[in-house]
């Protein structure tokens, strides 16, 4: 949990403006602590909201939101958040989070129904830390699936198993 939010959310002012003043960016922002939690998005609800918006919004979404997640990444290294509280503080653009985090769980949905019917394990595509949490999180309950990242660096990714999953051995000569 963030010691002090109001803190970090004037943390978070004070650098956003540096960097869109420095950078020329059309970008105006709003930060909120504590914002309410929609049930539709239940994989991860922050606890200090970035919200950007204006007519540079694209450049922030281009390349899968690379340089929305950069900020936010620069934010959390500012604010000295260790990897597992990543998600306490978060930055959003034009509906992207929400709308990735619906496409997250769409994908765990039909991963799901595929692993359970065929016994076979699903590998995700690589993604991010903080996507690949909300991924396991969305599992962390199932009572026949479990997850495991594999891979290393930028190429991490998430495989569904069903539970009792034993690889098949490989048959010696």
């Amino acid at each position: 949990m963030l010691q002090d939010k109001v803190a970090a959310a004037k943390k978070i002012d004070s650098l956003l403006k540096n960097i869109i003043a420095s950078g020329g960016f059309r970008l105006k922002y709003r930060i909120t602590v504590n914002p309410p939690v929609n049930p539709d998005q239940d994989l991860e609800t922050p606890e200090v909201l970035v919200e950007l918006a204006g007519p540079d919004s694209s450049l922030l979404l281009e390349r899968g939101g690379e340089m929305l997640r950069s900020l936010e990444l620069i934010g959390h290294e500012m604010l000295h958040l260790h990897s597992e509280e990543h998600s306490r503080v978060a930055f959003d653009c034009k509906g992207y989070r929400a709308a990735r985090q619906q496409e997250l769980k769409l994908a765990a949905q039909v991963a799901a129904e595929k692993v359970a019917r065929t016994g076979v394990p699903y590998s995700f595509a690589p993604m991010s830390s903080r996507e690949r949490r909300m991924l396991h999180l969305a599992f962390r309950d199932h009572a026949s699936l479990t997850t495991q990242s594999e891979g290393e660096g930028g190429r991490r990714y998430v495989v569904l198993y069903p539970k009792d999953y034993k690889p098949a051995r490989p048959v010696r000569r």
